[in-house]
């Protein structure tokens, strides 16, 4: 589909296990850095697997508005990390956002009218309160027999909770929060699909913005499973490596059959895209223009990986299709690679295809430097991407020395290096559920 109005990425904010910001990411990839370590959230010890990629301490009130200081007491973790990366894409953007205002860093009007500011993040299944919740349920307890008593729950357990306990756990109080922040009133979606998340937000404000619904749109995902059901249930069904705790970072290993399994872990990732001629007009940096959005679903199971890949071909060859170029004409390619050798294996299947006589082609694997970070994480993989291109440089892919694709990818698993990046791919598939996406972003020549 032709676009009339050409959409740009012009700041980046994120929060990874390097810490906040898009600076510690890159310089992180770079180093060959790992962010992956033994749990420190909660005590790990009895779990299959200890190690995760959490994101370092921080301090809400420098994200927020001093106002805004006691609503941060109702934002589960999700909230915080997308919270924070909204105020780095901000202020990566140099965007005078009401929140920028409010905290002093910028005068004068804000730089978008909030009416034509949107939003569209990506949310995971945020968990509860463990100790708070448990606090309640304890008391609805049958002394004798232990069995739990709904009516003494009604009558009891809910009153200990506080009238704003379940606010802080609905996937819409990512953007809810970061909408109120920053005063963005124009279009504003919530999307609730595993990994896939945060691409699928990126391609609906692409979408948002070259209909004329707005000019700027913050958009990604944030997710954290560092908690012990995020954990758990990662551990339930298979995916978790396990057998390496003392070896966190060389734990995950995207395309290696060597070793099966991912690693858990927190982040988030929110871009500023903007309409190109509204980015001209206030002097913006343009990282990369976007320009091809292609989503999918593999109808063959909600569970597991489909072998061909048929869901990520469709939304690749969607996406270069709306962008309008030739597989031929993509000259780095952001993998999803997880670590799980099924569903690598199927994402490989579809690059070969979509791919066919290519060999050698420049890849960026981010996950075996942090983990999956669920809804976070596509978004996250879009920044570096946006990084490399602007930068014409291929970051270093950590634990990809032993990586099999049949020659098709070519990761750099020592230093990065200087590549002429023009146009740029990067794709994404929830684990559960059968939701696929890809985003194209090409080298912007001003």
């Amino acid at each position: 589909m032709k676009q009339e109005r050409r959409v740009v990425i012009t700041g980046c904010g994120v929060a990874t296990p390097f810490g906040l910001g898009i600076d510690r990411l890159w310089d992180g990839l770079n180093a060959r850095r790992s962010g992956i370590r033994r749990i420190e959230s909660f005590d790990p010890s009895g779990m299959a697997c200890t190690i995760g990629g959490e994101v370092p301490p921080f301090k809400m009130g420098d994200v927020v508005p001093k106002a805004y200081r006691k609503s941060t007491k109702v934002m589960a973790r999700d909230i915080e990390l997308a919270v924070a990366c909204a105020y780095e894409a901000a202020k990566d953007a140099s965007l005078k956002t009401r929140c920028m205002i409010d905290r002093g860093e910028a005068e004068g009007p804000p730089s978008v009218p909030s009416t034509r500011f949107g939003a569209n993040i990506g949310a995971g299944l945020i968990c509860a309160d463990l100790p708070e919740l448990a606090g309640a349920l304890q008391a609805c307890g049958d002394p004798g027999d232990g069995r739990f008593d709904l009516r003494q729950w009604g009558r009891e357990g809910m009153e200990s909770l506080t009238p704003l306990w379940l606010l802080k756990f609905l996937p819409n109080m990512l953007g809810c929060h970061v909408t109120i922040v920053h005063d963005a009133q124009a279009p504003s979606n919530t999307i609730t699909c595993g990994e896939a998340s945060g691409h699928l937000a990126i391609g609906e404000a692409f979408r948002t913005i070259a209909r004329g619904a707005a000019d700027v749109c913050i958009c990604g995902g944030a997710e954290s499973k560092m908690n012990p059901m995020g954990v758990l249930r990662q551990e339930l069904v298979g995916r978790l490596v396990t057998g390496h705790d003392d070896q966190p970072d060389r734990a995950c290993r995207p395309f290696d059959a060597s070793v099966d399994g991912t690693v858990a872990a927190e982040c988030g990732g929110l871009l500023i895209l903007e309409e190109l001629e509204f980015a001209r007009a206030r002097g913006a940096r343009v990282y990369a223009e976007v320009v091809g959005f292609g989503a999918s679903a593999n109808i063959a199971s909600w569970h597991d990986p489909e072998p061909e890949g048929t869901g990520i071909v469709h939304a690749l060859e969607g996406a270069l299709e709306d962008a309008g170029i030739m597989p031929a004409a993509v000259d780095l390619i952001t993998t999803f690679g997880v670590g799980c050798n099924a569903f690598d294996a199927m994402e490989l299947a579809a690059l070969t295809k979509v791919f066919r006589g290519r060999s050698n082609m420049p890849a960026v694997a981010v996950k075996g430097s942090m983990g999956n970070g669920g809804a976070g994480s596509g978004a996250v993989d879009v920044a570096a991407t946006a990084l490399a291109l602007h930068n014409n440089t291929v970051p270093p892919s950590l634990n990809t020395e032993t990586a099999d694709t049949g020659g098709l990818l070519k990761f750099a698993d020592a230093d990065p290096y200087d590549a002429r990046i023009n146009v740029a791919l990067s794709t994404a598939y929830a684990l559960s559920g059968n939701q696929t996406a890809a985003i194209i972003i090409r080298k912007y020549e001003g």
